[in-house]
């Protein structure tokens, strides 16, 4: 069987590699010019036989977009677990989504953002009530420190400048590696909370 790397979050089983060499061809390809023998032939495997784990190509694509939200969901809540304050538990959750982002599942994460038009509706508003739920979690740590004064926008207008920093990052961290995830994370709380 050809050797794909897996996906952090994704395991080992078959179902496994199937979804790992379907998000590195689907970030590669697109969505739209994988096929499903592209994905069979990845993992060595008659392209029939993805349909005893999948009824479609877009039941892969969510569930792709699944694993990495469930995975990355529980990093984040573990990140909050491990804060004793707000600013720690922002400072963690920030070293969090950088890692996702621009580390061990950032074949997923790109995935997710390019090839959402391509999930059906109903699809859609699976991985929305998912993403709710990952939202949350900044959401409520976010509402705490604005409580506490540490900085003076609504805590919703904040997560989206902070989604758009760290969204942005795939696109130029990898090639600029004087900074660590770590002094990175340091730098976007700063800019969010000032010296707090």
């Amino acid at each position: 069987m050809p050797d794909t790397p897996a996906i952090h979050g994704i395991d080992n089983s078959p179902r496994g590699r199937l979804l790992s060499a379907a998000a590195h061809l689907f970030r590669d390809k697109g969505f739209d010019r994988t096929t499903v023998r592209d994905i069979a032939a990845a993992v060595g495997i008659q392209s029939g036989s993805i349909f005893h784990h999948f009824k479609s190509k877009e039941d892969i694509l969510f569930a792709v977009m699944e694993e990495v939200i469930r995975f990355n969901t529980e990093r984040l809540r573990q990140a909050v677990a491990e804060g004793t304050t707000p600013l720690e538990q922002l400072r963690n959750l920030v070293r969090a989504e950088l890692t996702a982002t621009v580390g061990d599942t950032r074949e997923a994460m790109v995935v997710m953002v390019a090839e959402w038009r391509c999930l059906g509706e109903a699809r859609q508003q699976e991985a929305l009530a998912l993403r709710e739920i990952y939202e949350q979690i900044w959401l409520d740590v976010l509402a705490r420190l604005h409580k506490a004064g540490a900085f003076h926008a609504d805590p919703f207008i904040m997560r989206r400048l902070l989604t758009g920093m760290i969204g942005w990052t795939p696109n130029w961290f990898s090639t600029n590696r004087r900074l660590s995830v770590e002094d990175l994370a340091d730098l976007i709380v700063d800019r969010v909370v000032g010296e707090a």
